[in-house]
């Protein structure tokens, strides 16, 4: 193409030079015009692929976004009637009849784990403690998640529908004492709050059950019937539509500023939770737009390539000039109005990006949310041992012993000060701060680690065998977290051995590339070693743990530039290895 038009171009230089060029003229106008209508059609039929796929592969990870968010909200609130269920407080009202302080009760729990609402049934369906109060002596004797949470003893998820439209997302659990069930416990999990956050954007989204039918959705009208019937109420353009009016400022637009056309992308996905879907609509608005944007600047440039033919023949004619002034006229307003789709489109791509950060925000919560958690479980070892740290003192002094009953005070502010730090560790991270590493004597931490599980060997009688190396084998790290990690694995073996008549563990330090502690019990062993490092995967009974002590200690040996393993002895029981880079002579030496 460009070819012929530098022929074109050095055949019009002298108007005034060989055979008339009106014929030639011509030709050259009907080949720059074939080649701007060729440019411009596979231009569009490129990007507009290209667009389109960027744009589908956008609306397919906000997709894996809201439907991870919903299903880690559902998992978070599903564990919370299990352990409410085992609450002596709530067990001891229920038997009692006293619920004086049980709504008080609930209203502190249901800040820390975040569910819509928390409540309280005795063995006749009556509410007798909630955190709403305005509930308090409903009778749900009638309901299903009270039927049924009764008649079974495992946790029921129910969805209930609203008179006021929507539903209500519950779990339930029966609360017994031996063999006598004494109530039930109901929480409500609040997914209302992702419809709320999914209609801050430019999609419509909606959730249906194994049924098909439609229980989360950014348009009401959808809510209670199946698709079909909600694209008959309520079609997907009109849902974004409204989407776009509650989030944009529409005094300074056209309605039509964003919808330019009635195709909508439709995506749907899987959520792993009793056959639940959710389905996305995206319009192509967007797609069009950045085509559009091109083409326009390609279309300038042909028009520009015109105007400078137009101008070189102008010389020849007054009206050849006057054309070329018409054709500057209608490039300028051209350009004016490319100015403005930029502008527009530089303004949409801020909303965007604001949209982005809110979604990021979200998903930093929800972590900190799970760390949380994760924490919690922490503190409980501590806690034990200064309750029996407590107990052995109160004892030693009633006996005038004060020298020993100082040093389990010593103890104590130990512990006190190990929980500061674990809680130290959820507020670095939601400064974003990395972790402060020092040289760590992993001899030294080991002796610490069996000291604080000193009050659950007591307890038992285990035969503990250490083999330590001669020489101190230090590591660069955060000797808190590494003693966490090694309290966490001797308490993993300790519980193995419940059940064994002669409890053994052995422990093992030793130095090499790798500075290397093996824990090794003659337990039963471990039956699946691929889900043993997944959070809230244990094979402990319910109520001795929750699964995150083996997450939590793999991501902290992880954060070291370090492993944790496991596998099955050869003679039976569980080894565990944690592995982190040795800490060479001239590195403690630069630390020193």
């Amino acid at each position: 193409m460009s070819t012929e038009v530098s022929s074109g171009w050095s055949k019009l230089k002298n108007p005034f030079r060989g055979a008339p060029l009106g014929w030639r003229l011509r030709v050259a106008i009907i080949l720059l015009l074939v080649a701007t209508v060729s440019t411009v059609w596979i231009t569009n039929r490129l990007l507009t692929d290209r667009f389109t796929e960027s744009t589908r592969n956008r609306a397919e990870l906000r997709l894996a976004l809201y439907s991870g968010n919903l299903l880690s909200e559902l998992r978070r609130n599903a564990i919370v009637p299990q352990l409410l269920a085992r609450d002596p407080t709530l067990i001891s009202a229920l038997r009692s009849s006293d619920y004086t302080l049980s709504t008080q009760r609930l209203i502190s729990f249901v800040e820390e784990i975040g569910a819509a609402s928390l409540m309280l049934l005795d063995g006749d369906g009556r509410s007798v403690a909630a955190t709403d109060r305005n509930r308090l002596g409903e009778a749900h004797r009638n309901s299903a998640y009270f039927v049924d949470a009764i008649r079974s003893n495992s946790t029921i998820f129910t969805v209930i529908p609203k008179e006021s439209g929507g539903y209500s997302f519950v779990y339930s659990r029966r609360i017994q004492a031996g063999s006598e069930i004494l109530g039930v416990i109901v929480v409500e999990v609040d997914l209302q709050k992702f419809e709320r956050a999914w209609a801050g954007i430019s999609d419509a989204v909606m959730v249906t059950d194994s049924t098909g039918n439609i229980i989360l959705s950014t348009e009401p009208q959808w809510r209670g019937v199946d698709e079909n019937a909600a694209m008959l109420r309520q079609p997907p353009q009109n849902a974004i539509q409204r989407a776009i009016r509650a989030t944009t400022d529409w005094t300074a637009l056209p309605p039509d500023a964003y919808l330019q056309g009635e195709a909508v992308m439709r995506m749907k996905t899987r959520i792993p939770f009793r056959g639940w879907q959710m389905t996305s609509f995206t319009t192509y608005a967007s797609i069009r737009e950045k085509v559009n944007s091109v083409l326009a600047l390609e279309i300038m440039g042909f028009a520009i390539l015109l105007a400078l033919t137009f101008y070189a023949l102008s010389r020849r004619a007054t009206l050849r000039m006057a054309l070329f002034q018409r054709e500057s006229a209608e490039l300028r307003a051209l350009n004016a109005r490319l100015q403005r789709e930029i502008a527009e489109r530089e303004r949409v791509e801020k909303t965007l990006d604001l949209a982005e950060q809110t979604l990021a925000q979200s998903s930093k919560l929800a972590a900190l949310g799970e760390m949380s958690a994760a924490v919690s479980h922490e503190l409980n070892q501590p806690l034990a041992a200064m309750k029996t740290y407590l107990a052995g003192a109160r004892l030693l002094l009633r006996r005038n012993r004060p020298e020993e009953a100082l040093a389990s005070f010593g103890r104590i502010d130990g512990l006190i000060e190990r929980m500061g730090a674990i809680t130290r560790q959820l507020k670095s991270y939601a400064r974003k701060g990395a972790d402060a590493f020092s040289p760590v004597n992993l001899g030294e931490a080991l002796a610490s680690s069996l000291s604080m599980m000193e009050p659950q060997l007591r307890q038992r009688e285990v035969k503990i065998t250490q083999i330590l190396p001669e020489d101190s084998v230090v590591v660069m790290g955060d000797r808190m977290r590494i003693e966490q990690v090694m309290v966490n694995l001797l308490r993993n073996a300790l519980d193995a051995t419940k059940s064994v008549p002669e409890p053994d563990l052995e422990i093992i330090l030793a130095a090499g590339e790798m500075a290397v502690l093996t824990v090794r019990d003659n337990g039963h062993g471990i039956e699946n070693i691929e889900n043993l490092f997944e959070p809230f995967y244990t094979t402990k009974q319910p109520g001795d743990g929750v699964g995150l002590g083996l997450a939590i200690s793999s991501g902290i040996v992880n954060d070291h530039g370090g492993r944790l393993t496991a596998r099955n002895g050869q003679s039976g029981g569980a080894v565990f290895e944690m592995q982190l880079p040795i800490l060479g002579s001239d590195g403690l030496e630069a630390a020193e």
